[in-house]
């Protein structure tokens, strides 16, 4: 453990929390944050409540639980949660601290005037996602560079991110990527909505148009596949985008609306002939992990984050008509999906979570005896396309975390 063998204290801060409902951030820090509890380190994990329902729980998978409040409006949830989580933070003091999300980057120069050192999980080109207006799109950027200036450690789930941060930032960061959970092959809750394993494609995603969605319910429908159609997943800020979604579908296609059963959706996961998978800006997707580790031929968007974990196991689309080509596809060549499933399930050993544990405790450990060191670097990105090297290697000499 920690400190030669001590006890670590290590705070989670800028999540919805745990138990994970919500997507990748939330889905890491309870696969990290339970397994660094068991191993003895006092983990502190800030959860969000949007309302006074129900009870909180103090404590879950040995994890310690904090909860706080936010505001009910989407440009302001996180960073007002945030916010809260801090001021607890900073009454609370621990050994280290993990920040997810760049955008919460702004109460990092808190954090480390509370000399708390602190890593942040930077996530994905958040920037891009077509949900921001210019002024969104605006703070994204800046706070990436506040990231890049004010934490200890930058962490980043994909090799696409990594190197994002090399080229704008010359800023070196530790590649950790999610895990892929080991999915049973089990079936008995299929039935109750009428599935049969094999018998349907797959989609899991929020309704966000980085997503896609809506291509792969259009491809779908323009397809002659017979397999139907099964879409999970929902977004509490796009109603516009939802219907939309919806005018694409025929009465082949199945919408759940969020499955937050576990044991089904990993029974979804695990009957589906093929996973539809269109997320294109979050880097590594645990969704995508998740229908590896089920052993499911995959048809992903095409660019590199998944590229870089599917590899052999799958094929890729760009648009609709791809989409509706690679079902068909799949549909005339079982023998050949049934490959793509094996593969999947080889390649989901490759992202084990007791691994990305293990570089996380590493990286505690090093926060705590105080082996990492600001980044000495301009606020602002540098925007000229092209990699500075010379700085990437400049910042490397000065002893900050690097990509393995």
């Amino acid at each position: 453990m920690g400190n030669g063998g001590d006890r670590l204290s290590i705070a989670l801060v800028g999540t919805r929390g745990v138990p994970a409902r919500y997507g990748g951030f939330e889905t890491c820090v309870e696969e990290v944050g339970w397994r660094l509890a068991d191993r003895g380190h006092d983990v502190v994990v800030y959860c969000r409540t949007l309302d006074d329902s129900g009870d909180r729980a103090d404590t879950f998978r040995g994890m310690r639980l904090v909860h706080r409040g936010a505001m009910r409006k989407r440009s302001l949830e996180t960073l007002s949660h945030t916010g809260l989580s801090v001021a607890h933070l900073l009454r609370h003091r621990t050994d280290a601290a993990i920040v997810f999300n760049a955008a919460n980057s702004p109460y990092l120069p808190l954090i480390r005037a509370a000399r708390i050192p602190v890593a942040t999980h930077v996530d994905g080109l958040e920037w891009r996602r077509a949900k921001w207006g210019r002024g969104g799109r605006s703070y994204y950027r800046f706070a990436e560079s506040w990231a890049v200036r004010w934490s200890d450690a930058l962490i980043a789930d994909a090799q696409g991110i990594a190197d994002y941060y090399r080229d704008e930032f010359a800023a070196d960061t530790q590649l950790i990527a999610y895990g892929a959970p080991r999915v049973d092959q089990e079936s008995d809750l299929l039935a109750e909505l009428d599935l049969q394993p094999g018998g349907y494609h797959l989609v899991v995603a929020r309704f966000e148009a980085e997503n896609h969605v809506d291509v792969i319910v259009d491809g779908y429908r323009r397809s002659r596949a017979t397999k139907p159609l099964i879409v999970v997943g929902s977004a509490p800020y796009a109603d516009d985008y939802t219907r939309r979604v919806h005018g694409f579908a025929d009465d082949r296609v199945t919408f759940l609306g969020g499955v937050w059963d576990q044991r089904l959706l990993d029974q979804l996961y695990a009957g589906a002939y093929t996973y539809l998978h269109g997320h294109s800006v979050g880097g590594t997707n645990p969704s995508l992990l998740r229908a590896l580790g089920a052993g499911t031929a995959t048809i992903a968007y095409d660019v590199s984050f998944n590229r870089e974990v599917v590899r052999g196991s799958g094929t890729f689309f760009s648009d609709a008509a791809g989409v509706a080509r690679a079902v068909e596809a799949a549909e005339a060549a079982p023998d050949v999906v049934a490959e793509r499933g094996r593969l999947a399930h080889e390649r989901a050993a490759d992202y084990d979570w007791d691994a990305v544990a293990d570089a996380y405790e590493r990286m505690c450990e090093r926060l705590a005896l105080r082996e990492l060191s600001r980044p000495k670097r301009p606020v602002f990105a540098q925007r000229t396309g092209r990699p500075a090297r010379a700085n990437a290697a400049a910042a490397a000499n000065a002893g900050e975390v690097t990509a393995p």
